[in-house]
């Protein structure tokens, strides 16, 4: 803009330095009233859906979902969990979406039993005023999550064109809508910070607070463990720092050796795929001699025939179910990475329908194809719901993974979900290749996917994920 006002004015022609000017002037002028027609409507939208009422939330456009909302405030029993508001098995296939969603909004005030994890703050109510203006400058200060607020978007003055002088002062508000612009392209082209979170959580880390634990209040008071019980939990630290495997991640308590907590990653091609699954692990003070005891993160949700919705974890190696010997926990040689293997690889399986005891004696060829078929299109709307349960109440210590987890994988799951509704076989849907849709899933699960979708994607969204609202027409 300097260059070309000096080469107007080194011609000495008064009429041509008008007329460049005039022409500046113009055009700041084009670009306010653009700039106030987007921003205006945005201010009214702000006004009108979020100033309004204490559950508004600009990011909730779904009348339904907004009415879930509202039915979230309802008191919950201590106690109460997701599966007190099902009224028979088949709930997931319920055709009353506000009942479904209303159920989905309550998962916000369940009460779990003791190690309730902990919420994130855009879970709450925002603190708002009908007469409160909506401010002209965005805030580019870190929310709870992680996530820049007003990522994306200037934080630049309106100008009054009425106002603007001839001459420098044309240049110099040109110049600044120029710098506003080029900071809003810079703060997009910078690295996310919930990604960068995610990006640096460890897989194994050592941490304080334990208040949430399932397990707080068990273990040794009042003494000093034995040595050789220190010894097998610091042992059991090292290998588990040493050896985790990819989708395993473990969080220690320096203060109270006898408590661990894992997050467990979904197997691809299994039913459970790109879901995070939660348990809480308490070293009894007779350990090794038996095996730790384990806590399962339900929700009130049953999901597979080893992971009861009360929280136990029936497994040989836990000793909670009988199997060959050499499946049994083994004082000696038995660790805590192999109970979290065995978790992932024998209970998070392609086909859980036969971890039922006696299930692959009993139901053979076509017959228990039909029926594994069925039970993992059930166990796929499960483990939607509890990717909803976790994304809105992440366990503490892993605020920053689910975050970062659930913005990564979103547009994947919501793929896979338009994919299953299109006939393709649950757990087909993986990182390496589309799932092949030409099957043909019964109508009662594509209605249920498609239910869940509306409530992931507007979830997805607010979580920070891209390219989700195209599946909320899928839905």
């Amino acid at each position: 803009m300097d260059v070309e006002i000096d080469e107007f004015a080194s011609q000495d022609s008064e009429a041509l330095v008008v007329k460049k000017l005039k022409h500046n002037e113009d055009a700041v002028a084009k670009n306010f009233e653009n700039c106030t027609t987007v921003m205006g409507s945005t201010s009214e939208s702000l006004n009108s859906e979020n100033l309004n009422g204490s559950n508004s939330d600009p990011l909730y456009h779904n009348d339904a979902d907004a009415d879930a909302d509202a039915d979230a405030d309802d008191p919950v029993d201590e106690g109460e969990d997701v599966s007190d508001y099902d009224d028979n098995d088949d709930y997931m296939y319920d055709d009353d979406d506000d009942d479904y969603l209303s159920m989905q909004a309550r998962f916000d005030n369940v009460d779990l039993p003791p190690g309730v994890e902990a919420s994130v703050s855009w879970l709450n109510d925002p603190t708002s005023s009908t007469n409160t203006p909506v401010s002209t400058s965005i805030s580019t200060t870190s929310d709870a999550v992680g996530q820049l607020a007003g990522t994306g978007m200037s934080s630049s003055k309106f100008y009054n064109p009425g106002s603007i002088k001839k001459g420098t002062d044309i240049i110099s508000h040109s110049m600044m809508l120029a710098e506003s612009s080029s900071s809003g392209r810079e703060q997009e082209e910078k690295d996310d910070e919930v990604m960068i979170k995610f990006q640096l959580f460890k897989r194994f880390d050592t941490v304080d607070d334990f208040s949430d634990h399932h397990f707080s209040r068990m273990g040794i008071s009042g003494q000093q463990p034995p040595k050789s019980w220190t010894k097998k939990v610091q042992d059991d630290w090292k290998i588990l720092e040493k050896d985790l495997p990819d989708a395993i991640y473990v969080r220690v308590y320096e203060s109270r050796m006898d408590l661990l907590r894992a997050v467990i990653v979904g197997p691809a091609g299994t039913p459970y795929h790109d879901g995070l699954f939660v348990f809480d692990v308490h070293f009894p003070p007779t350990y090794p001699d038996i095996p730790p005891m384990v806590y399962y993160y339900s929700g009130g949700l049953r999901l597979n025939p080893n992971l009861y919705d009360c929280g136990k974890v029936c497994l040989s190696l836990l000793n909670t179910w009988s199997g060959n010997k050499n499946e049994m926990w083994m004082p000696k040689t038995s660790t805590m990475l192999q109970v979290l293997v065995s978790i992932q690889a024998l209970i998070l399986n392609t086909n859980p329908f036969f971890n039922e005891p006696g299930y692959a004696e009993m139901y053979r060829g076509q017959d228990g194809e039909r029926r594994s078929k069925a039970y993992n299109e059930d166990v796929f709307i499960l483990s939607l719901k509890t990717m909803m349960y976790t994304l809105r109440r992440p366990p503490k210590h892993f605020e920053d993974f689910v975050a970062g987890h659930f913005r990564l994988r979103g547009h994947s799951i919501l793929s896979a979900c338009r994919a299953y509704m299109e006939g393709a076989e649950v757990g087909s849907a993986n990182r390496e290749r589309a799932p092949d849709a030409s099957g043909n899933n019964p109508m009662e699960f594509k209605a249920a996917v498609g239910r869940m979708m509306r409530s992931l994607v507007t979830n997805f969204i607010k979580n920070g994920s891209e390219d989700c609202e195209q599946f909320r027409t899928t839905a």
